[in-house]
């Protein structure tokens, strides 16, 4: 039960920085050129290539972290702020223009990185690498947020019929409210661990 727990609790912010819903209605527009099964393949595929580089940066992130002798409080405040300033963008997103100019098919670039596997995402989960002992949770963690992801996307022409434009804003913003207590839970823990290292 405790494992569950914690594998929801990592799960949910990473979730939330895939941002399944505002990456939906991006692909659709990258995609337009292509039928929905078409569309629903090069996802799935872009998807699958997202989680092999989250795995990765999540076995190296440890090491790396490590190398660069980075304390737990600075892990805790610099996730804090990530996570801060991501929900930020989600809700009061950048006028981004138009996307996906031509019918090439987008591989890798830009779905699968940065789209879903950004350096935020792989910035969190380096942290997490960091402070979780029980790798295979994290991994667990990972893969339940990259299944709610793919399910989100892989219906993402049906989402978007049903939601309309407003509706997906609204959804982003909401998953942006919920990170923002994340991200603020994040920074007071990494300020607690600071000032009960210094004494």
């Amino acid at each position: 039960m405790e494992t569950l727990r914690l594998v929801f609790e990592l799960a949910f912010p990473l979730f939330l920085i895939m941002d399944p819903i505002a990456n939906s209605a991006t692909c659709l527009a990258i995609l337009k050129g292509y039928s929905p099964p078409k569309q629903r393949r090069i996802i799935f595929r872009e998807l699958v290539i997202a989680l092999v580089l989250i795995v990765l940066f999540q076995v190296l992130g440890k090491w790396l972290l490590e190398l660069l002798a980075i304390h737990q409080s600075t892990l805790r405040v610099a996730g804090g702020l990530i996570l801060f300033i991501i929900s930020l963008k989600l809700i009061f997103p950048e006028d981004q223009g138009p996307v996906g100019g031509d019918d090439k098919d987008p591989f890798i670039v830009p779905i699968a990185t940065p789209f879903i596997a950004g350096p935020s995402l792989l910035a969190a989960v380096m942290l997490y690498a960091h402070r979780e002992e029980r790798q295979a949770v994290l991994f667990l963690a990972v893969f339940v947020a990259w299944l709610g992801s793919l399910g989100i996307m892989l219906s993402a022409p049906s989402l978007q019929r049903i939601l309309g434009k407003r509706g997906i804003k609204a959804a982003e913003r909401l998953m942006g409210l919920i990170l923002i207590l994340v991200a603020v839970q994040m920074l007071e823990d990494g300020v607690r661990l600071f000032v009960e290292s210094m004494f």
